[in-house]
């Protein structure tokens, strides 16, 4: 079928193929992310137990970080492409710098913090001296330099929104690949560079965020004509940041819970021992290549189901939810299977230098394969929340997160702690996960009916 000449191809094309179209190079470019962070991991652990518990219990602030950058993200991609499925071209330009003006912010107010309360956040979780000055210098560097984490976010968000994820996947291939590269060079001090270690990584990180950013803004300026970032004039617009915010908040909330989750979790872990918080900081480096496809799948989603809900073309949404919920069910199962098989593989990456086994094996693999069982359930729950998102109702979004980590995930997992001790902590993350494909079914089923059966796509406008 021949598109309309101003038809955009989320209008048209055959929905499968548009999905695997969108889908496809964020995948990869997700694949590859998931590669730098596993890297980083892993070349940290050879330094010692100490640097990688440093690593990983940055995780809650480095995770709020991406949480306020890509939940702003998911408002801006929301609100933009109903915008261009509407044909509205000024409130799409409007979105985009009203964006970046969001982004900015959320910028300077991180660097604030990393530079003034890193070695706080450390010293409240642990008295162990090398965890403490390790993950300071790390956290520091991340922190103070976060400008090209939220500009590589958001310009993708922006050529997310409008369809041209295969520049995406460039961009985040780009800053990946010099993550990967440097890392080795700043940690252990090749070819002349110093030995940094820790701090090494951190910023190997901060410039390979940096050289996407960079990339992507110069695609966003060449290569996207359906939208025009020009500041000539520029006011922020209450307006604008409201309606981005009507879906980013709810988002950002939802993601950052994961920090409030991770915080709690290492402290009921690291009351047995400081490798079980390395065990739960290594699966979270490992899980990520089986739920980072995932959202790549969704982030090619979000955009068909925002941009057919402006056209008024419900059937497209329908089909695009389907196949989502296809594609994440099945890659969710590979994912469990891998877990299943081969965790000591996985974890023996993860070895200090000169380590064959120990603790990290024998606490790891039962938990791997404990909490790979929730697998089965989480694709759905995740292709759920950003359906919810896409469709104006992120609250449902931040309602399943909720529940999952902090009302059934946490307190489960204390009060197994207490009563069966550190194996069977590890059962929380199944027991949520039947909590949250509950909610998420009640709440789909809802959805559907208020958008696309009753009133017979009124709402669509």
């Amino acid at each position: 079928m021949e598109r309309p000449a101003n038809e955009n191809k989320m209008g048209v094309m055959p929905v499968n193929r548009l999905l695997l179209n969108m889908a496809v190079p964020m995948i990869i470019s997700m694949l590859v992310q998931a590669l730098y962070n596993v890297v980083d991991s892993v070349f940290v652990a050879k330094l010692s137990e100490d640097a990688l518990n440093a690593v990983s219990l940055a995780f809650p602030v480095q995770n709020l970080m991406i949480s306020v950058a890509v939940g702003t993200g998911v408002g801006i991609n929301a609100l933009l492409s109903r915008s261009l499925g509407q044909k509205d071209q000024k409130l799409a330009d409007q979105t985009a710098l009203n964006g970046l003006f969001l982004a900015l912010l959320s910028c300077l107010v991180f660097t604030v913090l990393g530079l003034t309360c890193s070695r706080l956040f450390y010293t409240v979780q642990t008295d162990i001296a090398g965890i403490v000055d390790r993950g300071t210098q790390y956290l520091t560097i991340c922190c103070g330099m976060s400008a090209g984490l939220f500009a590589a976010v958001t310009f993708d968000r922006l050529l997310q929104a409008t369809g041209r994820t295969v520049l995406t996947m460039v961009t985040q291939a780009v800053g990946a690949l010099t993550n990967i590269i440097l890392d080795p060079i700043l940690i252990f001090g090749l070819f002349g560079f110093p030995r940094m270690e820790v701090a090494g990584a951190a910023l190997a990180t901060v410039i390979g965020q940096i050289a996407g950013g960079c990339l992507s803004l110069v695609f966003n300026l060449t290569r996207n004509p359906d939208i025009h970032l020009s500041l000539k004039g520029f006011r922020p617009s209450r307006r604008v940041i409201g309606g981005i915010y009507s879906v980013g908040l709810p988002s950002i909330a939802m993601q950052s819970i994961g920090s409030v989750m991770v915080f709690g979790m290492n402290q009921i872990l690291i009351a047995f021992t400081a490798t079980a918080t390395a065990v739960f900081g290594v699966y979270f480096k490992l899980q990520s290549f089986i739920f980072m496809p995932v959202f790549g799948l969704n982030n090619g989603m979000v955009p068909i189901v925002a941009y057919n809900y402006g056209a008024r073309k419900p059937d497209r949404i329908v089909k695009t939810i389907k196949l989502s919920v296809m594609y994440a069910m099945g890659i969710m199962f590979l994912g469990f299977l891998a877990f299943q098989l081969a965790p000591d593989l996985f974890l023996s990456m993860f070895l200090a230098e000169g380590e064959t086994s120990g603790d990290l094996l024998s606490i790891g693999v039962p938990a791997l394969r404990t909490i790979s069982i929730s697998f089965l359930f989480a694709g759905f729950c995740i292709v759920c929340s950003s359906v919810f998102q896409a469709l104006g109702h992120g609250v449902l979004s931040l309602a399943v997160s909720v529940v999952r980590q902090l009302v059934v995930l946490l307190p489960a997992a204390f009060l197994l702690s207490k009563i069966h001790g550190l194996d069977t902590v590890w059962w929380a993350f199944p027991i949520a996960e039947v909590f949250s494909v509950t909610l998420c079914t009640i709440f789909l089923r809802w959805v559907y009916r208020r958008e696309i059966v009753e009133n017979g796509g009124d709402r669509f406008q």
